[in-house]
């Protein structure tokens, strides 16, 4: 029988089969349906646990086929667990499976965990006897454009949400962003979230303060700071990043990302997209999403070809190539690219009123 992981908790309380086999890709989806068999089977008084793992061609599946048999001679009920990492049992595994399958015990609970598993291995003898014996649990990668909904989900089950509407759809894309599609960063996070916070509706601020570690705060923190044309400041944070033992592939990727960034809202607003449209689909939130609307409109087309250049040779730099125009030191060449953005975005400063100017020449 096949379950998908978010049913996996419901068929477990209606009782327990003797078979379970969960395959996949995913490590926390994995984990957890794992997690969620072994409680169910020590609630049911399934004490005993004994862990098989097969590696290589050399496995005793003998003894794997004994210790199922052997069961009834102890008082209490066993969980075994059978890992095969590679997802190949080889031609006698593939043998002793299928035995194994035919002489279940009410009093063992079986748990094969496999990898994901391509189409020949999910054709095989072996795995439709593992399929037809108990249930089965595909665990997959969540996709990108499903993550936000994931998150909310898992928001959901420890009493916390984020905004209604746009506002919380933002929160949720800037989450999916920072854990870049790994489901156990954003397990992590979660955790911390529900720690910090109370139940309830939680804001973008609390998300982003969260979601953000030290050092990655940091370096998103200075690239807002060149986007805002903060010079000083983005010169005291490139020194401490460099100070800390930061990596300057990760101060660069950042930069050079915001780069690419502005270049992608502008050529979508050249296209005819609203502005909201185009921000949104380069994945500028929060603070960020603010300098964009003020840098996009007064940035030309030949400034941000110039910035994205610069980029390009400064990645060249972090790899070491040199160029006969750029400092050899890779953080000297972040520096020189750094500067170049905040001559072009720090804000204008008003206008001093012309009594006041004419004052200040005598």
């Amino acid at each position: 029988m096949q379950l998908r992981p978010e049913h996996l908790a419901a068929a477990l309380q209606r009782g327990l089969r003797p078979l379970y086999t969960v395959y996949g890709d995913e490590p926390l989806l994995a984990q957890e349906a794992g997690d969620a068999i072994r409680q169910a089977a020590r609630t049911a008084g399934y004490s005993e646990r004994k862990v098989f793992s097969v590696s290589g061609a050399h496995f005793d599946w003998s003894a794997l086929l004994g210790a199922s048999m052997a069961m009834s001679l102890f008082a209490d009920r066993q969980l075994i667990e059978i890992r095969i990492p590679g997802g190949k049992p080889g031609k006698e595994g593939s043998e002793a499976l299928q035995r194994y399958c035919e002489s279940l015990s009410d009093d063992v609970v079986t748990l094969i965990h496999l990898p994901r598993l391509d189409r020949q291995q999910l054709n095989s003898a072996w795995f439709a006897a593992l399929d037809a014996a108990g249930v089965t649990v595909r665990v997959e990668a969540v996709a990108r454009q499903a993550l936000p909904q994931w998150i909310a989900r898992r928001l959901a089950a420890q009493g916390q949400r984020v905004e209604d509407g746009d506002a919380g759809a933002q929160t949720l894309a800037f989450f999916a962003d920072r854990v870049e599609g790994n489901l156990l960063a954003a397990h992590q996070e979660l955790q911390k979230i529900a720690l910090l916070y109370a139940p309830g509706v939680l804001s973008f601020e609390q998300i982003e303060s969260a979601v953000l570690n030290v050092a990655r705060y940091d370096v998103f923190k200075f690239t807002e700071a060149v986007l805002a044309g903060q010079t000083a400041r983005v010169l005291r944070m490139l020194d401490g990043l460099r100070a800390e033992g930061e990596a300057a592939v990760l101060v660069h990727w950042t930069l050079a990302e915001d780069i690419r960034a502005l270049k992608r809202s502008k050529d979508a607003i050249a296209q005819g997209k609203p502005m909201p449209v185009a921000l949104r689909e380069a994945r500028a939130w929060g603070t960020k999403e603010r300098l964009f609307e003020r840098l996009v409109p007064q940035l030309a087309d030949h400034t941000l070809a110039h910035w994205l250049e610069a980029a390009s040779i400064c990645d060249g730099l972090i790899k070491g190539l040199k160029h006969p125009h750029w400092p050899l030191d890779p953080w000297d060449g972040l520096k020189r690219l750094a500067l170049l953005v905040t001559q072009h975005t720090a804000a204008p400063k008003p206008a001093r009123p012309l009594r006041l100017a004419l004052q200040a020449s005598f």
